[in-house]
């Protein structure tokens, strides 16, 4: 038992920093980058972009591919271990579907209809409220930490699987074209930047669920409360869309 205590903090510490590094790197391409790229002319972009934005991407990536990795592993020792009520079939079916909402996800942000995010962030929502009700709490009987977690779990994966297939191959294309001063195709940066976005929105709700521990009291009365930090997560990431716009260099 005090194995796996140990392993718990030392996991723990790493899905921290690693979480860190990513997530500030997601902001840095969002928040200041995005707006900072738009003013540079075409010579411009041809020096920058090939030297810039590989060194930020390898920090940008691994951060992803070790705080996914240390979250399952915590996942493992926290909830799934101890806890016999994980080896239920319903919640077997549970945790394949945290970890493979990535593939509805993927399939629903490719019809058009969800290019307005207002629309496909509702409809999103809305499968949310249903896997939390009615799968997660109905079905398999998650409690508040556990069903939270696992939400946490599944947009952690949803983020960790656009970096990887989305959007870090698409910018490989986007840089080596602008390396070569070659046009791009027009499709590529428009998807990697709405794959950025998602994980932007994603990214704060996610921070609430991973402090589920901390909010119990009165959070776990009902689970509207999850639902309503998740849109209250997502008007604070438009706030600060809408702030970028008024910060300005020298």
């Amino acid at each position: 038992m005090d194995v796996r205590f140990a392993h718990e903090a030392v996991f723990r510490w790493i899905h921290i920093v690693a979480g860190i590094m990513w997530i500030g790197h997601l902001y840095f391409f969002n928040f200041v980058n995005g707006p900072f790229a738009a003013t540079l002319d075409a010579d411009t972009r041809k020096k920058v972009v090939p030297q810039l934005i590989p060194r930020a991407l390898y920090w940008f990536r691994w951060g992803a591919a070790w705080t996914w990795v240390t979250g399952v592993l915590l996942l493992f020792l926290v909830f799934w271990w101890p806890d016999p009520k994980f080896s239920t079939g319903p919640s077997i079916v549970m945790i394949l579907v945290t970890f493979l909402a990535f593939m509805v996800y993927d399939v629903l942000f490719k019809m058009d209809f969800a290019k307005d995010l207002r629309v496909g962030g509702a409809v999103g929502l809305g499968l949310v409220v249903v896997i939390v009700a009615g799968g997660y709490i109905a079905w398999a009987g998650f409690g508040y930490r556990d069903y939270v977690i696992h939400t946490g779990a599944m947009f952690g994966t949803i983020m960790a699987a656009n970096v990887w297939m989305r959007i870090w191959p698409l910018q490989k294309k986007i840089i080596t074209a602008v390396r070569d001063g070659t046009p791009p195709d027009p499709a590529w940066a428009p998807l990697a930047a709405a794959r950025s976005r998602h994980n932007t929105y994603l990214s704060v709700p996610l921070v609430w669920m991973m402090i589920n521990s901390h909010t119990t009291v009165p959070f776990a009365s009902s689970p509207v409360y999850l639902f309503v930090m998740i849109v209250i997560g997502w008007g604070a990431v438009y706030l600060l869309y809408q702030n970028t716009t008024r910060v300005k260099g020298f």
